[in-house]
């Protein structure tokens, strides 16, 4: 049977909504919203995924705390199993507190690690084996990553914001990957570029089919001298928290399931724009069904090449 599959750290976020400001130092202030949820990476990603119902092997790291307990739970609850790499006596999630004012996301996190990673790499080239499609990351293990690469599967990267973007640093994982997906400031970061279409051309460097996002204004795509955007929907919005993971669920739907490079980035721009409806990074997402309808609704986004 084919999947989808990828490795990275379990986020798990507590989010405190509708704040007026960040309190001051030494003062106490009270939300009026607050949930407890899975955050965002390459689970949540793949959460998504199940969720549009492509099997999926989440690998990641889980202890016996109890905020590894509960994202076992959410797991669970959302049909994802996770394989759990993690052999340690501490807490391996990650544990953020996100304190949402209007228009602006403040974070603080803490984690005891992992380990030593080095020890799983041979049971995480097992457990990936056979993918079709693989989300990658700069943290992940590259050399599972080049023979997975050699065994057929699908290699998109993600990458978050660092200071230091740029091609000689990440060239591994640019020359490996099938796909990259940098927002505009990303994207800008590591070409040294000013504008999203230049930009766009010096990403040919590494890809036949580039993608740049523009946030609200949809997808920059770029194939063969050919350049589109594939416009967002409009929908009501609530926080972007997630929305990225939820854009690479949708562009890995698509090429899952071979669908053409327009096609699976439209796929993204619809599951990323379901996932800022609401508060918290799963909290909003397709069904396979709703992604399928919505969009046969919105081909006119797509280019006539």
């Amino acid at each position: 049977m084919s999947f989808a599959s990828g490795i990275g750290r379990t986020n798990i976020d507590l989010l405190y909504s509708g704040l007026p400001r960040l309190p001051h130092a030494g003062e106490e202030l009270y939300s009026t919203g607050f949930s407890l949820q899975l955050g965002g990476g390459v689970p949540a990603t793949l959460v998504n995924l199940s969720r549009l119902g492509v099997p999926v092997r989440i690998l990641t790291w889980l202890g016996s705390d109890q905020f590894s307990a509960f994202a076992q739970e959410e797991f669970t609850r959302c049909g994802a199993e996770p394989i759990n790499l993690y052999e340690g006596s501490g807490m391996p999630v990650n544990l953020t507190t996100a304190m949402l004012t209007p228009g602006e996301r403040t974070f603080v996190s803490y984690t005891d690690g992992v380990g030593d990673e080095d020890a799983i790499l041979e049971r995480a080239y097992e457990a990936m084996r056979g993918a079709r499609v693989l989300e990658i990351g700069p943290d992940g293990p590259l050399e599972v990553y080049r023979q997975l690469k050699k065994d057929g599967a699908i290699l998109v990267l993600d990458m978050g914001w660092d200071e230091e973007l740029s091609f000689e640093k990440y060239h591994d994982f640019l020359e490996i990957a099938d796909y990259y997906t940098p927002n505009l400031p990303e994207s800008l970061r590591i070409t040294g570029e000013d504008t999203p279409e230049r930009a766009a051309r010096a990403l040919e460097r590494y890809f036949d089919r580039v993608i740049v996002k523009l946030d609200q204004g949809g997808c920059l795509i770029r194939t063969e001298g050919k350049e589109h955007v594939i416009s967002s929907l409009s929908v009501p919005y609530a926080d972007s928290t997630g929305a990225g993971d939820a854009f690479l669920s949708g562009l890995l739907y698509g090429l899952y399931h071979g669908a053409s490079f327009p096609q699976s980035v439209l796929y993204g721009n619809i599951t990323g724009g379901k996932c800022v409806t609401a508060v918290g990074c799963l909290s909003a997402y397709c069904t396979e069904d709703e992604l399928l309808a919505t969009a046969k609704a919105h081909a006119h986004l797509l280019p006539d090449w």
